[in-house]
């Protein structure tokens, strides 16, 4: 199987990326992830997470209920927490940013495809207008022009009508867009039944197979 790249950019929802990896991972999907600083400051506000760019390691996504992290449930039980498994059987492959030499610069480097999740409204203008000042600028390009799956994950409301246009001139250009708007008749109770609804509509644009939640029509 062909590597999967995982971009974060910072709109709000990072608990979608976290769970993301994790199922990619646990499918025994090589996954080359790229996360912008903006990415890293929703995480800590977020998740009570502090990701060290510079020196990444899968372990900093671990997060427990004490991080004071506002999407707590409980004291007792968290839903979110430590999410991130240990029998993980596939490899991360993490890239700085800046880091142009990272083979997903190229289109000689071959993918399932590339997730950009959650997209910021400024990354998703930056594709749609063709600029690339970073490598999930770079590498959503590559996926565009090479004709591979590009799901972008926008996370934003309201939407303005730049905002429309610009998903628009993405999803003409091949792109899928996916909103992080989770469904409700799988009759949700935690918040991580909300990620996985999301979680599960991106991996079957990658045909992955899992069983996160049921379908419309199994019940």
């Amino acid at each position: 199987m062909k590597p999967i790249v995982l971009a974060i950019t910072g709109a709000s929802g990072s608990i979608y990326a976290v769970r993301l990896l994790e199922i990619l991972l646990s499918t025994n999907r090589d996954v080359h992830l790229v996360i912008s600083q903006a990415a890293a400051e929703v995480f800590r506000r977020e998740l009570g997470v502090k990701i060290d760019l510079k020196n990444f390691s899968l372990d900093q996504l671990q997060f427990s209920p004490d991080t004071g992290s506002a999407l707590d449930e409980s004291p007792e039980q968290n839903a979110l927490s430590s999410i991130i498994s240990s029998d993980s059987s596939g490899k991360l492959h993490y890239h700085s940013i800046n880091d142009y030499s990272a083979g997903i610069a190229s289109g000689s480097f071959l993918t399932e495809g590339m997730v950009i999740c959650p997209c910021s409204m400024g990354s998703l203008s930056a594709l749609a207008n063709g600029l690339s000042s970073n490598l999930i600028h770079r590498a959503a390009h590559v996926h565009l022009k090479e004709r591979r799956k590009l799901i972008v994950v926008p996370r934003e409301t309201p939407l303005s009508n730049i905002h429309l246009g610009n998903m628009k001139t993405l999803s003409d250009a091949g792109a899928v867009i996916l909103p992080a708007m989770p469904g409700f008749y799988h009759n949700p109770v935690t918040i991580h039944d909300l990620v996985d609804f999301v979680v599960y509509r991106i991996c079957d644009q990658l045909d992955i197979k899992q069983g996160l939640i049921p379908r419309w029509g199994d019940r």
